[in-house]
C-alpha cells in the first residue's frame, strides 16, 4: 500500500461528524504576533493548516486580470531552491496536499499533511509563501491550462449567465470582473506581476490561519513563526470601493443553440454584517435554498416538473451583496419556469413565510450545522470564514442561537425589504420560448 494511498484512507477515518459543543478551539499566539485558531484532534495522524489573506482577485490591476488566479495555480511550482518538479515530486513522495485559489476578496491556501511529515509540509508551505520562484517554463504552461479553460467558458452557458449576470450587477466595479482574467488580460501577466503580487499582498498583517489536527498549542505556536515569519510585516495599502448591484427590471437573452436555457437572476442582497443577515439566511433557505424543502424547488420542479432543480442563494462579499437564482430548463419550457420563479419570489415579498414553514427551517438549519464539522478539512476552512467574517471564536456557540432568534414577524419584514421581484436581472442562454428580451 503506497503512501498516499493510506493518507485517502486516514483521511477517509477522520471524517465522523463531531458536535458543534465538542469542538475546543484555542487561539495561540506567536513570539512575531501571528495567531492562528487551533483545534486538536490525535485521533488520527494528520494535520490539516488553511490560510487566507485578505485582498483577493478583485484587486487585480485593469488589464492584468487574472494576475490573483495564476499566481494562486503557479506558487506550488516551484520554490526556494526547488523547481517545480522537484518541489510537486516532494509532495507526493510525501502524500502532502498544497493548493491555493484567489477569491474576489481573500487568497486561500490549504495544507494537508501526514504528522510524520508535518516538518517537510510546514517548510514546503514557507517556501511557497514566503519564496515562489514564478519560473518561466511552469507558468507558460499553466497559463495555457488557465486559457484553455477560458475558452471553453466562452462556450458553457452556466459561465456564459453567470459572467454576464456579474457584468451587469457591478458595471465599472471590479466584481464585475471574472477573476481567472479573459482571453485578452491572461496573456498580458508578466512573471514580474506575479512577484509583484505576491510581494504587495502576502503579509502577516493581513493573514489568518487555521489548525485542525495532531498537533499541539506549543508545537502550532513555534510552527506560525517558522512558516509566516519571513513575510513582510505589512501588506501594500489598498482601497476597493463600495459596490451598489443595479437594480433594474431588465431580461438579456443571449442566443445560443442548446436544447436547455440557463437561467440566472437576481439583485442587491444583504452583507454578512447586517443584522438582518441570519433572518435573510432562513428566509433564503425557505425560498431557494433549502433543496428539495425550498418553495422553488416545490413549485418548479415537484408540481410541474419544469426543470430538474430550482433554487436562491445569498452572495454577500466584504463590499457588496447580491441574492440570486437560477434553474435550468428544456427552452419550450423557459417563460413558465421564469413566471414560476418570479412569482415565488413576489409570494415571498408580499406574503411571507408561515409559522410552520419557519419552524421547519430552524429545525432543519440547527440540527444539520453538526454536518458541518465532519473532518479537518471542513473544520479547518470554517475556522479561517469565521476568523474572515469577525464573527468572533464563539460564533460556533452561538450560530444556533440567532438561527432561532429570527422571529415569523422579523423574517417577513427582511422578505419585504431585501425581495424586489420588479427589479430582477435575469439572463437566459439558450434559445427560450415565451421570454421577451428587455434590453
Amino acid at each position: 500500500m503506497n503512501r498516499i494511498f493510506l493518507g485517502i484512507i486516514i483521511s477517509l477515518l477522520s471524517l465522523a461528524a463531531l458536535p458543534a459543543n465538542a469542538i475546543e478551539i484555542k487561539e495561540v499566539r506567536s513570539q512575531r504576533g501571528i495567531t492562528a485558531w487551533l483545534v486538536e484532534d490525535h485521533t488520527n495522524p494528520i494535520i490539516t493548516m488553511n490560510i487566507a489573506f485578505r485582498g483577493g482577485a478583485a484587486l487585480d490591476p485593469v488589464g492584468k486580470e487574472g494576475v490573483a488566479h495564476l499566481a494562486s495555480t503557479t506558487m506550488d511550482e516551484g520554490a526556494g531552491d526547488l523547481d517545480s518538479q522537484s518541489f510537486q515530486q516532494k509532495l507526493e513522495d510525501l502524500s502532502i496536499s498544497l493548493r491555493f485559489s484567489a477569491g474576489r476578496d481573500e487568497f486561500t491556501g490549504s495544507l494537508r499533511t501526514l504528522t510524520e511529515n508535518r516538518d517537510q509540509a510546514f517548510d514546503l508551505l514557507r517556501l511557497a509563501v514566503t519564496r515562489p520562484r514564478f519560473d518561466s517554463e511552469p507558468v507558460e504552461r499553466v497559463r495555457r491550462q488557465i486559457l484553455a479553460g477560458l475558452r471553453r467558458s466562452l462556450e458553457d452557458p452556466k459561465s456564459i449567465a453567470n459572467r454576464i449576470l456579474m457584468s451587469r450587477f457591478f458595471p465599472g466595479h471590479p466584481y464585475g470582473r471574472p477573476t481567472k482574467g479573459t482571453l485578452d488580460t491572461v496573456p498580458l501577466i508578466k512573471l514580474t506581476d506575479l512577484k509583484l503580487f505576491t510581494a504587495q499582498r502576502l503579509a502577516r498583517n493581513n493573514l489568518v490561519v487555521a489548525a485542525v489536527g495532531d498537533i499541539t498549542a506549543g508545537e502550532m505556536t513555534a510552527a506560525l513563526d517558522k512558516i509566516f515569519g519571513d513575510l513582510p510585516e505589512k501588506a501594500a495599502s489598498w482601497v476597493l470601493a463600495e459596490a451598489e448591484p443595479k437594480l433594474e427590471n431588465r431580461t438579456i437573452i443571449i442566443d445560443k443553440p442548446v436544447p436547455q436555457s440557463i437561467i440566472r437572476f437576481g439583485h442587491r442582497g444583504i452583507k454578512r454584517n447586517d443584522p438582518d443577515f441570519y433572518a435573510a439566511y432562513v428566509m433564503n433557505y425557505i425560498l431557494g435554498g433549502g433543496g428539495f424543502e425550498s418553495r422553488l424547488f416545490e413549485e418548479v420542479r415537484e408540481k410541474r416538473g419544469l426543470a430538474y432543480s430550482a433554487w436562491s442563494y445569498l452572495s454577500p462579499w466584504n463590499h457588496a451583496a447580491v441574492i440570486m437564482g437560477g434553474a435550468g430548463t428544456a427552452n419550450e419550457r423557459a417563460g413558465d419556469t421564469v413566471k414560476i420563479m418570479r412569482g415565488e419570489w413576489r409570494r415571498m415579498a408580499e406574503k411571507g413565510v408561515t409559522k410552520e414553514e419557519l419552524a421547519a427551517a430552524k429545525t432543519y438549519l440547527t440540527g444539520s450545522y453538526a454536518l458541518r464539522f465532519s473532518g479537518s478539512r471542513r473544520i479547518s476552512s470554517m475556522l479561517v470564514g469565521i476568523q474572515l467574517e469577525k464573527l468572533g471564536i464563539d460564533y460556533i456557540d452561538k450560530r444556533n442561537g440567532f438561527i432561532n432568534a429570527v422571529s415569523q414577524d422579523g423574517l417577513n419584514r427582511v422578505a419585504k425589504k431585501l425581495l424586489h421581484p420588479d427589479n430582477l436581472t435575469l439572463v437566459v442562454v439558450g434559445q427560450p420560448k415565451n421570454i421577451p428580451q428587455q434590453p
